[in-house]
């Protein structure tokens, strides 16, 4: 445990919540309250915000407007992109509202956020005024450090408590009824289940990408699972709501190539793929979308110290779909890296354990055959790997992977 770690323990949550949001109100001071001169769009839930973020931009975009946006990946204003190196997918309240100044200052009209809970408990979304925002969808993540399910969701409503403009909800989720209930003046649903205002027919999936109609017009995208259909849907709603007609949406989303570390295809000879997938959900959902009985999953449990009741499960969904399973280490920061592996092996079947990551993911790729698929799950594109004391090393699965293979990136 750092020392930052054990100075949180010891002071008393509600002087923590003053101390977030006297720092988010400083921030804004000095920047002068910069979200004022712009429209900011704030994407929300578990899955889906960093693909949904950069999907609402590229259609901002093709609009004609000047656009900026903050997710997990990167940091964008205008032609001007930089990696998010933060390890932290909402930053700072300083660095936030010093971003959105640059935004303002550089001439953009749009700002798209991607806004999370543990950001939000840190009232880093304060003295943002927002537009718009958009509800993904939600499960189960960060219950330890929520305390429950609940208290996660509540996190997120709070972010729809502070914008009264516009809502955009993707209907099919269950939860989505929680939200909707929040007063806005304008509320729109999007799906592919349910009646909603902009609906996906006829989804069809497969390695090479996406197709599906909304209106009468065929979407075919270069990114791969149904759960990208809802992505762009999401995208689609935002665009149309700031008047941006459905060709233009179209014409937007069939440009998109995806972004580094979500459902990536780093090589076709052999098919390497890697993902961000990380909770119980998203994992399922991956090899869903991969739609082959020929996986070799290399995969681990994101973060040491959080959300321990997913291990087990990963195991056992690797089990269902997976040939043959690779376990290994993936940000154990003050766990024990060999504990953790043990508890996802629990549930998973026949699992190689190897503690190496970069020895993991040659191994998965050196022993797979012509028809295998190998999936490298659980740190996407992330720039370092965790350990204890507060130690980062650089990392990359996608550099790791394509060193194995020997291809360029």
């Amino acid at each position: 445990m750092t020392f930052k770690d054990r100075i949180k323990r010891i002071i008393p949550g509600f002087v923590l919540d003053i101390y977030h949001y006297t720092w988010a109100l400083i921030g804004a001071l000095i920047f002068g309250f910069p979200s004022g001169g712009l429209v900011v769009i704030g994407v929300t839930g578990t899955s889906g915000k960093s693909t949904t973020t950069d999907l609402i931009a590229k259609i901002l975009e093709e609009g004609g407007n000047k656009v900026a946006s903050i997710s997990t990946i990167k940091f964008k204003v205008g032609e001007k992109v930089w990696e998010n190196k933060y390890k932290m997918t909402m930053p700072g309240r300083f660095v936030i509202q010093k971003f959105l100044n640059q935004t303002r200052k550089a001439g953009c009209k749009y700002a798209v956020l991607e806004v999370t809970s543990q950001g939000i408990i840190q009232h880093r979304h304060r003295f943002i005024k927002f537009d718009t925002v958009v509800f993904t969808n939600l499960t189960p993540e960060h219950i330890e450090s929520h305390g429950s399910f609940e208290n996660y969701r509540n996190a997120k409503l709070k972010l729809f408590q502070a914008c009264k403009k516009t809502h955009i909800m993707n209907v099919d989720d269950g939860n989505s009824k929680f939200f909707w209930e929040t007063e806005a003046v304008r509320k729109i649903g999007f799906g592919v289940k349910s009646k909603a205002d902009i609906t996906a027919q006829n989804v069809r999936s497969s390695p090479d990408g996406t197709e599906f109609y909304v209106e009468g017009e065929i979407f075919k995208l270069n990114l791969i699972g149904d759960f990208n259909v809802y992505n762009a849907l999401s995208a689609v709603a935002v665009g149309m709501s700031y008047g941006i007609d459905l060709r233009t949406c179209k014409k937007a989303l069939q440009k998109a190539k995806g972004i580094p570390g979500r459902m990536e295809i780093v090589s076709k000879n052999p098919t390497v793929i890697v993902d961000y997938a990380h909770t119980p959900e998203q994992l399922e959902s991956a090899y869903k979308s991969l739609n082959s009985k020929n996986l070799v999953c290399v995969l681990g449990s994101c973060g040491g110290g959080r959300d321990k009741w997913k291990r087990p499960v990963l195991g056992k969904i690797a089990s269902q779909y997976c040939k043959k399973i690779i376990i290994t280490n993936e940000d154990p920061y003050d766990e024990d890296p060999m504990e953790i592996i043990s508890q996802v092996a629990q549930k998973a079947r026949n699992a190689d354990i190897i503690l190496d990551r970069k020895e993991a993911i040659s191994f998965a790729i050196h022993s797979a055959r012509d028809e295998d698929i190998v999936v490298i799950t659980g740190k996407g594109s992330e720039p370092w790997m965790c350990l204890s004391n507060g130690k980062k090393i650089p990392w990359s699965d996608r550099e790791v992977a394509a060193e194995s293979i020997k291809v360029d990136l």
